[in-house]
């Protein structure tokens, strides 16, 4: 049995301010990949001449590889060195989506997608990456500069994917993603180090122990399962609402433009982001998340009596969009301060769980938009956001209240 508890000592070298801001850049670019068809998703559609119940296969089935890849890959960091295994997935990262830019028929499209899905495990390897070599007094504000770097990415993604796409096609925004991706291919392996916490002293566990011994840290630390149930829905309702936007401007005679215009209020989250981080850091990240949680469901709520207008649908974008990464960071907190050894297990098994209602939910948000309009696109992201409201209650009332107080 593996023990919980935090380590007795952590490694002499810490990060410096310049390598986080690499590695938070180089977290933008992998995570873009998966975000670009936000904003341009009934072009797409256009394009290959599918339906838009059908196009939602696309980031359905690439959130669900992802899940898949973090399932079978991520648990290697605790076995090999974070930069060997960094390098061989943003490698696999620039050809999948290379494809995804040439492709000329529907299904090699969406498959060159699912294959880029499976290899997006960068953005959530490199928090445990860090999380090794920062004092524990910074890991909130370490895990929201990271994390912020996400969020640029996705607002790069969903921003410039809807302009660039309106003005030059939407092959030249997966073009422009393989540029970049190729750039930080042969950069990163030289930003990272192969240092890893205790591992030159401990004996390794083979590849298969190491998936096995999931269900033990499971056992262990059963609230992981909470965490990563809270941001499935968080991430699903944030993928379900993008997905009814990017079929609903257009339908309301809007450019692709316009939705990139709209995504671009998520620059936000640069400022605040690091903010949020600092007050979980201050209360703890039980009752922090509760808050945000509460804030996301009335931002949730007020989709459907202002979505009819895009100057309106502002109100509740800005409100989900500031607080929605304040659940990813607090959700993070509760098992990133755990053991170094188990840390990179425990985020595969919260972004196994993140990525598999994101991938559903991505599915159904198209399916819903396709069936009952916006309407229905705004009760089933308000369903979530209650049922996420409700876990993160749970949470703080079984583990929360004694953890805050610890810290």
């Amino acid at each position: 049995m593996e023990s919980t508890s935090p380590p007795s000592s952590m490694p002499e070298r810490r990060l410096s301010r310049s390598e986080v801001l690499l590695l938070t850049l180089a977290s933008a670019v992998v995570t873009a990949n998966a975000y670009y068809i936000h904003p341009i998703i009934s072009e797409v559609a256009r394009g290959f001449d599918v339906g838009q119940g059908l196009i939602g296969i696309v980031p359905g089935a690439n959130q669900i590889a992802l899940a898949l890849g973090v399932l079978l890959l991520l648990p290697l960091g605790d076995r090999i060195s974070n930069r060997k295994l960094v390098t061989f997935t943003v490698a696999g990262q620039f050809l999948s989506i290379t494809g995804m830019a040439f492709a000329q028929d529907f299904r090699l499209f969406t498959l060159a997608s699912t294959i880029l899905g499976f290899f997006t495990i960068a953005p959530y390897l490199l928090p445990t990456y860090a999380s090794k070599r920062v004092d524990p007094a910074r890991l909130g504000a370490v895990t929201a500069t990271l994390t912020t770097g996400v969020i640029g990415g996705i607002l790069v993604a969903r921003a410039g994917a809807g302009v660039i796409a309106e003005t030059l096609g939407w092959r030249t925004v997966y073009y422009l993603a393989a540029g970049l991706m190729l750039i930080v291919s042969v950069l990163l392996p030289f930003i990272m180090d192969e240092r890893e916490a205790g591992s030159d002293k401990q004996p390794k566990q083979s590849y298969f122990s190491l998936l096995f011994s999931m269900f033990g840290l499971v056992r262990q630390n059963p609230e992981i399962l909470i965490s990563g149930s809270i941001q499935g829905l968080g991430f699903g309702i944030f993928l379900s609402v993008w997905m009814g936007i990017g079929l609903h401007l257009p339908d309301m005679g809007y450019g692709v433009d316009t939705v990139g215009y709209l995504a671009a209020f998520s620059i936000l989250n640069l400022f605040t982001t690091p903010l949020l981080g600092k007050l979980a850091d201050n209360i703890g990240p039980y009752k922090a998340r509760l808050i945000f949680a509460s804030v996301n469901f009335l931002g949730v709520c007020l989709l459907w009596p202002m979505g009819h207008s895009v100057w309106l649908l502002i109100i509740p974008i800005m409100v989900m969009t500031f607080v929605g990464p304040g659940v990813d960071i607090s959700s993070r907190m509760t098992f990133l301060n755990l053991d170094p050894k188990i840390r990179t297990r425990l985020m595969t098994v919260y972004i196994v769980i993140m990525f598999t209602g994101g991938g559903i939910s991505s599915s159904a948000g198209t399916a819903v938009y396709d069936a009952f309009g916006w309407v229905g696109n705004a009760v089933l992201a308000a369903g979530m956001s209650a049922t996420m409201f409700s876990l993160c209650v749970i949470a703080w009332l079984w583990k929360g209240r004694g953890a805050d107080q610890a810290s």
